[in-house]
């Protein structure tokens, strides 16, 4: 499959073209937002990469991947009171598929116990691997052995997942499902991706395998919330005529909603641009980030539910000077959100920035948590929120890369 369409120096150019747009998002006044970021010491080897981050009871955890040679080993940590934990490991292996925007990752679930998913080669084509599944009871002492949440069994691509609780304490993944694609020039022959969900009981046993949305964007990621009424989930759809906007779907009385758009940017594009959304919820508040190049100008966007997702506020515009997307977001305690970006400086350079965005469209001045490469070295830099801290983790460097941390307090 082809999955990088656009050249990143094509994407570079074009958000520095939208310098000459600058103003403040929506038109609004920028209120000031005071934001001390200090670095945390993570253990992380060089050649570290793909970062993830989640939030349970217990804190921020934050998994990535090391590799030494052939093997690839996801790790995770927890925040404690005095930095991260030891790393520990989750899951380890010679013939993973280890890609930059493709992302593995440990949750810890409402219960206590953990779910882990990686991906894993399961023939010779390039993009021909499974999603990989495991769980554990005993703090990641120990793991169960590994399942696939798919049955189709054949040698496509299965990836771009997210693990989310269930409320039945049971636990839920979606993932990007090639099944109905066939190879061809490209890796690209033919065929719809599709968007598919698994459900695995409280004894970890799969109970669901089933289609949420039959034809999809072939390789942006995914992303998952949980709200008040159920568990959400926003990924980019792909129309007959090669629109390309975001969508969420819901799960309402043990099915899945329609698929809707969170705004009708009318991106039209020919193939996939490798850059999803995120999303964020807490009761029925639902906040959630995307990029769109629709009209030649690549931009993210934000906006709010107060209705758990099924209907979403006007797009807040996160970067009037122009983005590579590959966004972030976490509502914050206020009802406001943090959301997060790359954006691309005048001079070309990179950097992961933070803006705080209300829901009347206000944003204040962004935040500059660093600097990063341009590329796909850079991977998706992360963020999220436990109690009144904000954590960051993004790749600092190309080779070799490494995983680097960051927090700061929201006042």
């Amino acid at each position: 499959m082809m999955r990088i369409h656009m050249s990143m120096r094509t994407l570079v150019l074009a958000a520095i073209a939208c310098t000459g747009l600058a103003v403040a998002p929506s038109g609004q006044s920028q209120p000031p937002w005071t934001l001390d970021v200090k670095p945390l010491t993570l253990a992380a080897q060089p050649g570290s990469g793909q970062p993830q981050l989640n939030v349970s009871t217990r804190g921020t955890m934050l998994s990535w991947v090391e590799r030494t040679g052939e093997t690839a080993t996801l790790k995770w940590a927890e925040r404690t009171a005095t930095g991260w934990s030891a790393p520990r490991q989750a899951a380890s292996g010679a013939n993973w598929f280890v890609n930059w925007a493709d992302v593995p990752s440990v949750v810890r679930l409402p219960d206590g116990s953990l779910a882990a998913h990686w991906l894993q080669k399961s023939g010779s084509g390039t993009y021909a691997y499974d999603v990989r599944l495991a769980f554990s009871g005993d703090d990641g002492r120990t793991w169960s052995k590994d399942v696939t949440p798919h049955s189709d069994g054949t040698q496509t691509e299965h990836g771009f997942g997210s693990l989310f609780a269930m409320p039945d304490r049971g636990v839920g993944l979606v993932w990007l499902d090639g099944r109905a694609m066939t190879p061809g020039h490209g890796e690209h022959g033919g065929g719809d991706m599709s968007l598919r969900f698994g459900a695995f009981g409280r004894d970890r046993a799969q109970k669901i395998e089933a289609a949420v949305d039959t034809r999809v964007c072939e390789c942006c990621p995914t992303a998952s919330a949980v709200t008040a009424d159920g568990p959400i989930v926003a990924y980019r759809d792909r129309a007959p005529d090669n629109t390309r906007d975001i969508y969420v779907a819901r799960l309402v009385n043990g099915k899945w909603t329609e698929g809707a758009p969170v705004h009708e940017d009318g991106w039209i594009f020919p193939a996939c641009p490798v850059n999803g959304p995120a999303l964020s919820a807490r009761g029925r508040d639902v906040a959630i980030a995307w990029y769109t190049g629709a009209n030649g100008a690549p931009r993210s966007f934000a906006a709010f539910s107060s209705d758990a997702g099924k209907t979403f506020g006007p797009p807040i515009l996160l970067d009037g000077n122009g983005s590579l997307g590959r966004v972030g977001v976490a509502l914050l305690p206020d009802g406001s959100a943090a959301a997060s970006y790359i954006a691309v400086t005048p001079d070309k350079r990179a950097e992961f920035r933070v803006r705080r965005i209300e829901r009347g469209g206000a944003a204040s001045a962004p935040v500059t948590i660093a600097a990063i490469d341009a590329g796909r070295t850079s991977g998706y830099p992360r963020m999220a929120l436990s109690g009144n801290e904000l954590v960051f983790a993004w790749i600092e460097g190309t080779r070799p890369t490494q995983v680097r941390t960051a927090a700061a307090q929201v006042r």
